[in-house]
């Protein structure tokens, strides 16, 4: 028989688990057209030439790396390799440009180095504050490179750097798990998304 802290336990992983589902079902009816666009603005890069840059910090240079490497191998079926980065798992080269420069300097530098006009750069930060990460954002405008944002909690600094053409899909305030949840989910719908344009439906 469980005891009483087990039980607790137990009801306390259901109400995760509820709390998972409420912020995505929140999330998903308020960034649906949002991340339409968003996956037509990648189709449109990667039809004419571009590639697909991501970036994030801690967890979330995680859920980018997962990201590109979606993109670059593949996701749900066998297809073509699509053109995919993720600059913020090359620890050699972040840690050279912060030695020589600065910390902020790390993903900047390599966006200005390795975008080209036409790509996409798909930044994830779910608190919105980190320096390297917004001068990540002007480093693609310096090269007329298109951001998609995955944001959260306090995002006034990025969403001030943002232009009209870019997109910001921010996650419903919640902590910090949720905002991941969120953001994980919302890149596999962009790769779902990304594969039924360019290679059609495989149901």
């Amino acid at each position: 028989m469980p005891n009483d802290n087990e039980t607790i336990m137990d009801q306390r992983v259901i109400t995760l688990f509820h709390e998972s589902i409420e912020a995505k079902m929140q999330a998903g009816e308020q960034l649906a057209p949002l991340i339409a666009h968003s996956s037509e603005l990648i189709v449109e890069s990667l039809l004419n030439e571009g590639k697909i840059i991501t970036v994030g910090n801690g967890a979330s240079a995680a859920l980018a790396q997962t990201f590109s490497a979606s993109l670059l191998n593949r996701f749900e079926h066998e297809r073509p390799s699509l053109p995919a980065i993720n600059i913020g798992a090359d620890v050699i080269t972040q840690s050279a440009i912060a030695h020589d420069y600065t910390y902020n300097e790390i993903y900047a530098k390599q966006i200005r180095a390795l975008g080209q006009p036409g790509d996409v750069l798909v930044l994830l930060s779910a608190s919105g504050s980190a320096s390297n990460l917004l001068q990540a954002i002007s480093a693609a405008h310096d090269r007329d490179i298109t951001v998609i944002a995955l944001t959260g909690r306090d995002s006034d600094d990025v969403i001030a750097l943002l232009d009209n053409r870019d997109v910001e899909l921010r996650a419903p305030d919640a902590s910090f798990a949720r905002i991941h949840e969120v953001h994980l989910l919302t890149l596999f719908c962009l790769c779902d998304l990304i594969e039924e344009q360019l290679f059609g439906s495989h149901e």
